[in-house]
């Protein structure tokens, strides 16, 4: 069952800072996540393709969905853990990945998502974490495609690769030391 499904006590939370599987990974760490989908979002075209999403001309954003529960995890602080595991002040770019499917984005959806992401985005902004202006956009969200099989929980089915070692694995553990205190449980 993917995020777009809700579950009872759960809510959903849309978000694109990058290569999808670089978010994924980070976000199935935290306490509170049921679940962590990758997908796509923001723009234009129905149904699109990974092919399609990376010509950069459906508009859309490489996004994941997060299920989460609030009892556990606010979305306030999914949105700062958000703007601290990416960078964004470049637009439509995260390091060597260039192009509009790449940009830093938060698709809300509630009103009271949409005033939590402008107030996030501002305490960041305030608190100079980044030297530049923050260039995230914040949209309603209207409807998410689910990324194919193969990208789903990448990180984790494929340490090995280049791209996990060199890009991903550092994020992880950049995002492990600063978030220690909000990981989930270790599996038994």
């Amino acid at each position: 069952m993917g995020p777009s499904s809700g579950a009872p006590g759960t809510e959903l939370a849309t978000l694109g800072g990058g290569c999808f599987w670089c978010t994924e990974a980070v976000f199935a760490e935290l306490r509170g996540v049921e679940e962590v989908l990758p997908g796509y979002a923001g723009g234009r075209t129905k149904n699109p393709s990974y092919e399609e999403v990376c010509t950069g001309t459906t508009g859309h954003a490489e996004v994941i969905q997060v299920r989460f529960r609030p009892t556990e995890v606010a979305y306030r602080d999914l949105l700062r853990v958000f703007f601290t595991v990416h960078d964004p002040t470049t637009k439509d770019r995260q390091g060597g990945d260039v192009g509009t499917q790449y940009r830093s984005i938060i698709l809300w959806h509630s009103e009271a998502q949409q005033r939590a992401a402008e107030e996030i985005r501002l305490e960041v902004e305030g608190r100079h974490l980044w030297s530049r202006s923050i260039v995230t956009e914040l949209a309603p969200f209207t409807v998410f495609y689910p990324a194919e099989e193969y990208h789903r929980n990448y990180f984790a089915l494929h340490p090995e690769r280049a791209y996990c070692q060199m890009i991903i694995a550092p994020k992880v553990a950049k995002f492990r030391k600063q978030y220690l205190e909000q990981l989930r449980a270790p599996a038994a």
